[in-house]
């Protein structure tokens, strides 16, 4: 009772042959990983540089009736303003979550993680390109924000960037995958009586 079991389809039991996984489906799943991450990574990057182009040292801008506000800030903490102080532990950190991702990535079977995890490494390079880039050098480089919710300067909401939103968005979508019983490797985790129920 409540024990959880794996449960696999045709495609997935006969996925590798002699221990290697040789089926095309797992080149796609690369390529949706890597491509979401390049986007994600894209917008984050040109978007940092036209607000710092254009609005860096200017009021902000009010968009959508005061729903959205540009405002560009320099956060030498980690997403949200958190961890201020701390930008070098941060930065190796987003190094290490890259290199997971990088490692985990051949493995993956499943292409709502390729999408999560995507989104999560595009993010992650996009703040950790800050810190290692931008003023005041190496592993010190303060991130750029400029997204403010419903008030300028942060007053409701802290303010933060493309790449916090990946990061966010990609780690929930990993989660509910998770919460879901859907697992990185294409397996379904579901419970015995539902299995012993289909095969009965």
């Amino acid at each position: 009772m409540g024990s959880v079991s794996t449960e696999q389809s045709p495609e997935e039991q006969a996925e590798s042959v002699g221990g290697r996984d040789e089926r095309p489906g797992s080149r796609k799943l690369l390529a949706l990983l890597f491509g979401v991450a390049v986007v994600a990574l894209g917008v984050d990057v040109g978007s940092k540089v036209a607000v710092v182009a254009n609005l860096e040292g200017e009021p902000p801008v009010r968009l959508l009736g005061g729903l959205v506000y540009f405002d560009v800030l320099r956060n030498p903490g980690a997403a949200f303003s958190l961890a201020t102080g701390m930008t070098w532990v941060l930065a190796l950190l987003a190094i290490v979550v890259v290199g997971v991702i990088v490692w985990l990535a051949p493995k993956l079977r499943s292409p709502g993680w390729a999408v999560g995890l995507g989104l999560v490494l595009g993010g992650a390079c996009g703040n950790l390109a800050d810190r290692l880039f931008r003023a005041p050098g190496p592993l010190q480089g303060h991130v750029v924000d400029f997204i403010s919710v419903f008030a300028p300067w942060g007053g409701v909401w802290p303010v933060f960037n493309v790449a916090d939103s990946c990061i966010v968005c990609g780690g929930v979508l990993v989660v509910l995958l998770s919460l879901f019983g859907r697992d990185y490797d294409g397996r379904v985790h579901r419970r015995n009586k539902q299995v012993a129920g289909k095969t009965s």
